[in-house]
């Protein structure tokens, strides 16, 4: 959104033109983000205590957890405001990229709600059955996959994948439509694979105070600079990967997940003032 009203005072102001740089819009994205936790992590911290949505704690887990029960749980609220504010405020709105993350972004910080709120409502550690949140995410990924089809179509995504450390060697994953598919079958088994196996080893981290949020930082600190690297001429053929010039916006998205995650941290490091739920998972 800034990206696009400072477009028109680049020739006015020509200082503004490093905003051009998507390595400068990353970095702003990610300090933006981090100061939007900063800021609102006590605010948020007080509300969830006074409507009560605390921590539920399995009976059959380690004792040392046990006095964990109560602490404010929902905070990835918080870790989504951080993400998508910023990405639409310094990303390039034209880019489809940018919306397909957002989208699906969104829509499993849903799944999570929900999955909390069942918890929170029943009173108990356990929330949406594994099948039914299974299904919700596996159906979520579908819908990228679908998008991602779209956008090979228009020459904007390319559905080969680069393997590292074998050059030359880029396997192509749309070659199979059984039954008329619209979406190749190994496209969309890969997709739903890494989507919905990310987002459920990040909720299988979420266990001691800033592990999760730790893991994070650091796998977002290297897609980002997969993304730079991708949608970089030069970088993505001295690195033998595929070539999109479309998929450096997305660094920015990586960056103000790691800027959020770093400040719901400043909260969540030990002692956990506030957990990130499976809203944030």
């Amino acid at each position: 959104m800034l990206y696009h009203l400072l477009y028109w005072l680049y020739d006015v102001f020509t200082p503004l033109r490093v905003f051009r740089y998507v390595t400068f819009r990353t970095a702003v994205a990610g300090i933006t983000a981090m100061l939007i936790c900063l800021v609102l992590g006590p605010w948020l911290i007080r509300r969830l205590r006074e409507f009560q949505i605390g921590q539920q704690i399995r009976s059959e887990g380690p004792s040392s957890h046990k006095n964990k029960a109560g602490t404010p749980t929902m905070g990835g609220i918080l870790i989504v405001i951080g993400i998508v504010v910023p990405t639409l405020l310094w990303s390039n709105l034209t880019n489809l990229y940018t919306w397909t993350a957002v989208a699906a972004t969104i829509c499993f910080a849903l799944v999570g709600f929900l999955d909390d709120y069942a918890k929170i409502s029943r009173k108990h550690s356990l929330g949406m059955t594994g099948r039914m949140k299974l299904l919700y995410q596996t159906l979520i990924a579908l819908a990228v996959c679908v998008g991602l089809h779209y956008l090979a179509a228009a020459g904007l995504y390319s559905t080969r994948l680069s393997v590292p450390f074998f050059k030359n060697f880029t396997p192509e994953l749309a070659l199979w439509h059984p039954l008329g598919l619209p979406v190749a079958l190994p496209l969309a088994l890969f997709v739903v694979f890494l989507i919905v196996g990310a987002s459920n080893a990040v909720n299988l981290t979420d266990g001691l105070d800033g592990l999760a949020a730790g893991c994070v930082i650091v796998a977002a600190s290297a897609l980002s600079v997969l993304c730079y690297v991708s949608g970089h001429a030069r970088f993505a053929e001295y690195l033998d990967l595929i070539k999109n010039n479309y998929a450096s916006e997305l660094t920015i998205f990586c960056g103000s997940m790691v800027g959020a995650t770093m400040g719901f941290l400043w909260y969540n490091a030990h002692p956990a003032q506030i957990f990130m739920g499976d809203v944030g998972s």
